[in-house]
């Protein structure tokens, strides 16, 4: 039986400020699993998402460098994280055994393979990463990751938190995956869903060392409006009982009209007609926009485009 293999996949999108950094510290680490699990030469994936810096030059160097261990992917363009990490996982599945995405910035403790692999040796098909606290993030970070993972768990998605994509993930799992022909990609949601013997480690989110975040604000609430309706109806069902409290709110502001009209008290008409028109045209408003958000997918959904484009492989 031949030696197992891992590959580390890292989508990257303008990180030319630490990628020779990471690259670097990536090889090191693969070099000192294949000697401690006994694996076979493992390669790590570097998907450039159409970035408009250096980025795809130097993953051409690293490639073109002493080690085979490093592989380019280059996009038409840019298609958005999880497309890119998508598109890398595929790839990595056809020569490796075990496959660990995580983010190029390199803020997540690569020292935490090792159990990663370990517990995969002992039989689990995928092993999440999980922060064990937000010491290193602002105030203001803290605070938007927090509204953001209690948003989803409301939402009805099955989220694990303060999970991003930093996970080990072995080649049976991102098999099934590819059955997954969806368009709108929300891999948080999709990975818990497969049913496979699954475990967590835990690891402390390292300081970035260069280079500025992908997400500010703005991303992480058009993120999480796409991973909500991508993945729960929850929102639909939100409309038809704020629809049922509203009809209530109705019925009982009818009452307080009739009311207000035995006891000579207000202004004949005001309350009955302006405030149910203000009421009812926003709820009506706020439920167009959730529907259309709904309908917009089914539209990308039925129109079958491919996820991403590989324009070079290296």
């Amino acid at each position: 039986m031949s030696p197992q293999t891992l590959a580390l996949v890292l989508p990257c999108y303008n990180e030319e400020a630490i990628l020779e950094y990471t690259a670097s510290a990536c090889l090191k680490k693969v070099i000192d699993l294949e000697s401690k699990f006994n694996f076979g030469t493992s390669i790590i994936v570097l998907v450039d998402d159409g970035s408009k810096d250096n980025t795809w030059a130097i993953i051409e160097g690293l490639c073109k460098g002493e080690s085979s261990r490093f592989r380019g992917l280059k996009l038409s363009k840019n298609c958005g994280h999880q497309n890119a990490l998508f598109s890398g996982l595929m790839y990595a599945r056809n020569y490796s055994d075990c496959i660990i995405s995580l983010d190029a910035d390199l803020q997540d403790d690569i020292n935490v393979i090792d159990e990663m692999i370990e517990k995969f040796l002992k039989g689990n098909q995928i092993v999440y990463g999980i922060r064990k606290s937000r010491s290193t993030d602002s105030n203001y970070k803290k605070l938007t990751a927090r509204i953001f993972y209690k948003l989803m768990l409301i939402m009805g998605v099955d989220i694990i938190y303060d999970h991003a994509d930093y996970r080990l993930t072995s080649r049976r799992v991102l098999n099934e995956l590819e059955e997954y022909k969806e368009s709108n990609l929300f891999l948080r949601a999709i990975f818990p869903q497969l049913g496979f013997k699954s475990d967590k480690v835990y690891y402390d989110r390292l300081v970035r060392t260069a280079g500025e975040t992908k997400y500010p604000f703005s991303k992480m609430l058009n993120f999480a409006i796409e991973g909500i309706t991508s993945s729960s109806i929850s929102p639909l069902r939100y409309i038809a009982i704020i629809g049922f409290i509203a009809m209530i709110l109705s019925f009982m502001g009818a009452l307080w009209a009739l009311y207000t009209k035995f006891t000579n008290q207000g202004v004949p008409g005001w309350a009955s007609i302006v405030l149910p028109i203000y009421f009812i045209s926003g709820l009506q408003i706020a439920s167009i926009g959730v529907l259309g958000e709904y309908i917009g997918k089914i539209y990308k959904e039925t129109k079958r485009r491919p996820k991403y484009i590989v324009e070079k492989i290296i």
